[in-house]
């Protein structure tokens, strides 16, 4: 009896500490509930303080508008540290919190909350779990962090989100707003998908076309693919290399790097709108792409002559200018090579180059491609088909066509980004039976929990390569911010699960415990998603 009792004593003890413990998303490495009575008091008037290196005033500047926005709470700042001040948030730069990168440590009790970091992009990861420590809810009043003690670093490197601006236009608002979401979800990279064949979506000053023509379609598909018609509205858009820049500096604020992607070699109905001669049928006709899919009938294949290498050059030319960003990203994926086939001077180049095939053609033009990259300091990314016929010598291949071209790629010392379409396409329907028109698949949120980036395949020393991971937010179907959400979200709370959190701590049913605190945060914020998840 003794025994019983005692084993039901632990047990309680053990549900109270847990119930305790905050509700973070993704779930840190080390973290220990204070008491009740160290909990941080933060009213109007409470001071962030951080230390004369400007390096980290993004991320004292994104607590304070946070809780203004929110919380209607007013902060001050100081770069002078005083170990006295009360209500004190602390920033500290320190250079023995650096076992891990982008390692932070953060301490909250009654009199003051500290965050230490070796680098400000642990501050600012600090900041957003600190973000987390309050209610999702302005009351009750005065608000509190909870009392915590956490050191806290990421699992991989590469933690990205993509989004498809090309088959639906979302401002630079929007766009603004999507990094704050990835920001919040500790994700660094993002993947902005500004090219296809439905739209070419960023100014270029010597090839002014792009935009005045490629920029715009006569009409949009109706309904799911293959559509019920045509809406026969004129739609398009895009970003000014100003417009570019501003988000860039958004970005850079808040640790995020812009990968830019520019498709090649297909993909290009767009731009063979604009300048119908780099297409392999230079005197038939060409249009921006109305419907979705994957086009053989429609030519959206650039021709690989000199002409087309000297325009995608100066074209690459003023995006690597505008973008810091060390990758660029080119596609090269779901090229339509019976046009090549067809061609004759694609059938001479083959036989001048000594090439198999189409496919050691497709290789060949990523090949140059990334030369001209590389010349710039740059390193190219790929989707996987960059691997047929032979993989560029420097490049970095996102594996969407499940994880056989990661696998390969790792196997060759190339890093590799997973993104296998099965589990990482934020596109498809989260339940069986969607309340609104999606890509035809099944992506719930427990397959995008569960996933895991390093296959099994792989050898420890093979796993090493496998950089990170990424979802894909394709906007086929997408075509407003509000369904932006619906669909990104909380998916992308998995998506951040799986990327930041040891594999050791993930646990779908107790993510599904936490995720309730996230909605509630979410409801606050005004962010949409399915109230189905309520449900669980």
């Amino acid at each position: 009896m003794r025994i019983l009792i005692s084993i039901i004593s632990t047990l309680l003890l053990f549900q109270i500490s847990y119930a305790q413990l905050p509700s973070l998303i993704p779930q840190p490495v080390e973290m220990k509930a204070g008491k009740a009575t160290e909990n941080f008091t933060l009213v109007n008037g409470s001071t962030v303080v951080f230390t004369s290196d400007n390096s980290l005033k993004p991320s004292a500047d994104f607590l304070i508008n946070h809780l203004k926005k929110y919380y209607n709470i007013d902060l001050k700042t100081s770069n002078i540290a005083d170990g006295n001040r009360k209500n004190a948030i602390s920033f500290v730069l320190d250079k023995t919190v650096n076992q891990y990168p982008e390692q932070y440590v953060m301490e909250v009790f009654s009199k003051t909350t500290t965050i230490r970091s070796a680098s400000a992009v642990g501050i600012f990861y600090g900041v957003q779990t600190l973000i987390q420590l309050l209610p999702p809810s302005a009351k009750p009043f005065p608000l509190q962090f909870q009392a915590v003690s956490i050191t806290d670093y990421p699992r991989f490197a590469y933690r990205g989100m993509h989004l498809d601006v090309s088959r639906h236009f979302f401002d630079v608002s929007f766009v603004k707003k999507y990094i704050d979401y990835l920001a919040m979800h500790k994700l660094n990279y993002f993947h902005w998908h500004l090219t296809d064949d439905h739209g070419w979506r960023i100014e270029i000053k010597k090839h002014p076309k792009l935009t005045a023509i490629g920029a715009w379609r006569d009409g949009t598909i109706i309904g799911l693919y293959p559509g019920t018609g045509n809406d026969g509205i004129r739609y398009g858009g895009y970003y000014t290399q100003e417009e570019v820049k501003e988000v860039i500096r958004y970005a850079a604020e808040r640790y995020i790097t812009i990968i830019p992607e520019i498709e090649m070699p297909g993909h290009s109905m767009a731009v063979l709108a604009a300048y119908p001669e780099l297409s392999t049928t230079p005197k038939l006709p060409k249009k921006v792409a109305e419907t979705w899919g994957i086009f053989n009938k429609f030519n959206n294949v650039l021709l690989p002559s000199e002409q087309t290498f000297s325009f995608l050059e100066e074209v690459l030319t003023e995006v690597m200018e505008l973008f810091p960003s060390p990758y660029i990203h080119i596609g090269g994926d779901e090229c339509s090579k019976i046009w090549w086939k067809q061609s004759a001077f694609s059938q001479q180049l083959i036989k001048e180059k000594g090439l198999k095939n189409e496919t050691g053609l497709q290789s060949y033009f990523i090949h140059r491609i990334e030369k001209f990259v590389n010349s710039k300091g740059k390193t190219i990314i790929g989707w996987d088909e960059i691997l047929d016929g032979g993989l560029a010598p420097n490049a970095v291949v996102m594996s969407w066509r499940g994880e056989k071209g990661g696998i390969a790629a790792a196997k060759q010392k190339h890093k590799v980004i997973m993104t296998p379409e099965n589990f990482m396409y934020f596109n498809h329907a989260q339940f069986l039976k969607d309340d609104s028109l999606t890509a035809a698949k099944f992506l719930p949120l427990a397959n995008v929990y569960n996933y895991e980036p390093v296959p099994a395949e792989l050898s420890p020393a093979e796993g090493k390569y496998i950089w990170g991971a990424q979802g894909n937010l394709w906007s086929e179907y997408i075509s407003n911010p509000a369904k932006a959400e619906y669909m990104l979200f909380p998916r992308l709370d998995a998506l951040s699960e799986v990327l930041w959190s040891p594999k050791t701590k993930r646990n779908f049913n107790n993510f599904q415990q936490r995720l309730k605190q996230q909605l509630k945060r979410y409801d606050q914020m005004g962010i949409k998603y399915s109230k189905r998840y309520w449900e669980n």
